[in-house]
C-alpha cells in the first residue's frame, strides 16, 4: 500500500530536514540545488531516512519541476502515523 504525501522543497537550506508548516503543509529542507534532479534525489533520501523504508520504496509521481510535490511512500502507516514517525504531528486547531 502507498501513501500519497503532498510535500513543500526548500532546495539549498544548508540543512536536511521535515517539519510542518503553520498552514499543515509538511515540508522538506535539502541541501542540493534544483538542477539536474539533485533536490529530487535528496527529497527522496530524506523521506526515506525519517520513515525507514528503503529509497527505491520513495517515488516522486508529480512535481518533478515544481517546489511542491507528490510521493508515494510504500509504508503501511496512515498519514498521521506517518507524521509521527518522522517527528511531525499534527496540530488540533481551537475554535
Amino acid at each position: 500500500m502507498a501513501l500519497i504525501i503532498e510535500i513543500k522543497v526548500v532546495p539549498q537550506s544548508g540543512k536536511h530536514s521535515l517539519c510542518l508548516d503553520k498552514s499543515g503543509m509538511l515540508k522538506c529542507f535539502v541541501k542540493a540545488a534544483p538542477e539536474d534532479g539533485k533536490a529530487n534525489k535528496e527529497v527522496v533520501e530524506v523521506v526515506s531516512r525519517a520513515v525507514g523504508v528503503p529509497k527505491k520504496s520513495v517515488e516522486i509521481v508529480s512535481g518533478l519541476t515544481s517546489r511542491k510535490k507528490k510521493l508515494a511512500v510504500e509504508v503501511d502507516l496512515t498519514y498521521e502515523q506517518f507524521l509521527i514517525k518522522i517527528g511531525c504531528s499534527v496540530q488540533k486547531k481551537m475554535f
